[in-house]
């Protein structure tokens, strides 16, 4: 399976490379190219990772893609290449309004809370770096160890074993709850 993974690095998203470090037959994408070229590779792939920074409207460029004038490089534009894929993974926040607006298929998360502010700004309040980081580390943990298995059970898996860490973890609660598959 040729896995295709668009990841607009930035120092904040860098946890989330994990989650395709196993995957033996891998393009990662993490800018430098057209948002043209990234659906020919969309559709040339069997499954795409998507995965940043982003909002109810698409995943950010973070400013490394050429050509994204409205500052995504998943959008609007992107949803005709991506209605034709149904083994696709969107992380990123509120991906689930991006998903749900289009109906798209795949693994996606909701706001997902990577970052202290983030955990404030959504009313979880008392945490701190050491919490947002156990709750990143095991999320992409969990994903990158089932990562190569179908989406479905990626889904089960994540939402069962990182779900063990709802009981200690208010951050990995909040974004357990927040977590989605559509086949």
């Amino acid at each position: 399976m040729k896995t295709l993974v668009i990841h607009p690095l930035d120092g904040s998203t860098q946890f989330l490379e994990i989650t395709y470090q196993d995957i033996k037959d891998k393009t990662v994408i993490t800018g430098g190219i057209s948002k043209y070229e990234v659906m020919k590779l969309i559709e040339s792939h069997d499954r795409v990772m998507l995965m940043g920074h982003g909002s109810p409207f698409g995943l950010f460029s973070m400013g490394r893609f050429e050509n994204t004038l409205n500052g995504y490089i998943i959008d609007q534009t992107t949803v005709e290449v991506l209605s034709k894929k149904s083994n696709v993974v969107y992380i990123w926040c509120n991906a689930d309004q991006f998903v749900n607006r289009f109906d798209l298929k795949g693994f996606y998360s909701g706001m997902f809370i990577s970052e202290v502010g983030e955990a404030n700004y959504c009313g979880v309040y008392g945490t701190n770096q050491s919490i947002v980081d156990e709750s990143n580390y095991g999320f992409v943990k969990i994903v990158g160890e089932s990562i190569n298995n179908e989406l479905e059970t990626v889904y089960d898996t994540v939402k069962s074993q990182y779900g063990e860490l709802i009981e200690t973890n208010k951050v990995a609660k909040y974004n357990q709850t927040r977590l989605y598959f559509k086949n």
